[in-house]
């Protein structure tokens, strides 16, 4: 007579890092290349939302504490976790969500990344999304190096602890490409909701994008990815701030309810 099976205990499941997704994301890419030639491949990362999960507020500052201590805890305060079993799932929202309208570049900045955004958080949060765009797009060790040098303020995270770089190394890693993308490889990085996670008077945010980022090698991989920053202003230009990078942000297939729970504000066009 057989024994009854029992069922294995289900893994208490993880917060993904934004480094895993983008392996992840070239993993899934390789193999669809290779089982799949010609098919359309999407990688969702969504977050899965609890009743300790609440919508991502924006927070601001409390002037009776320490600048340096303040800062730190807006920046670490942690945002919607992403949940394994969200990650190929994005059902439109039937509802639309808030809005959030960007300022446009008026000028191209140092390292060749468009600039001249105004001292305001949403300016924080364009000018933040064109450091993004410039370093995923072109996937390349040597370009986030010079853009990192061009757009960080002494105290920043270093190049090798930069979180754009960390993606960038994960994604030819896992391509198994060299220091940058291949020839035939395309990268396409829209950013399509924002958030300011937190201020801390004027020349100070925590911003966030989540954009929608392709790449195509015969065949399409696409997934949201979510990403924050601290920026301060320089007087001039709106930098990555001294400190360690905030919390992870959710990668969430825009346009859901499950991105608008975690905060995202679908973008506008950029007003001129």
């Amino acid at each position: 007579m057989r024994r009854p099976r029992h069922p294995r205990p289900e893994p208490e499941a993880q917060p993904w890092g934004q480094g895993r997704l983008l392996v992840l994301f070239a993993l899934a890419l390789a193999t669809t290349i290779a089982l799949v030639g010609g098919l359309v491949f999407t990688v969702r990362a969504t977050i899965a939302p609890t009743a300790d999960s609440p919508r991502t507020p924006h927070t601001a500052a409390r002037p009776d504490e320490d600048e340096e201590a303040r800062r730190d805890a807006l920046a670490a305060a942690a945002m919607v976790p992403v949940n394994p079993d969200d990650a190929w799932r994005g059902t439109p929202a039937a509802t639309p969500g808030p809005v959030m309208q960007l300022p446009g570049s008026t000028v191209i900045g140092p390292a060749r990344v468009a600039s001249g955004f105004p001292r305001t958080p949403e300016g924080a949060v364009g000018q933040l999304a064109e450091i993004e765009v410039a370093v995923l797009t072109e996937m390349s060790v040597g370009r986030a190096g010079e853009i990192h040098a061009a757009w960080s303020m002494p105290g920043a995270p270093p190049v090798e602890r930069w979180p754009l770089m960390s993606h960038v190394r994960s994604f030819l890693s896992a391509s198994r490409m060299g220091s940058v993308k291949d020839p035939g490889t395309t990268v396409s990085v829209s950013p399509v909701a924002a958030q300011v996670k937190a201020t801390d008077g004027p020349d100070w945010v925590v911003a966030c994008v989540l954009s929608d980022v392709r790449a195509v090698i015969d065949v399409e991989a696409r997934m949201g990815f979510g990403y924050c920053e601290r920026m301060q202003w320089d007087g001039t230009h709106w930098l990555i701030a001294p400190g360690e990078p905030p919390a992870l942000a959710p990668s969430t297939w825009p346009g859901t309810d499950l991105a608008y729970a975690a905060g995202w504000r679908t973008l506008a066009p950029a007003s001129r």
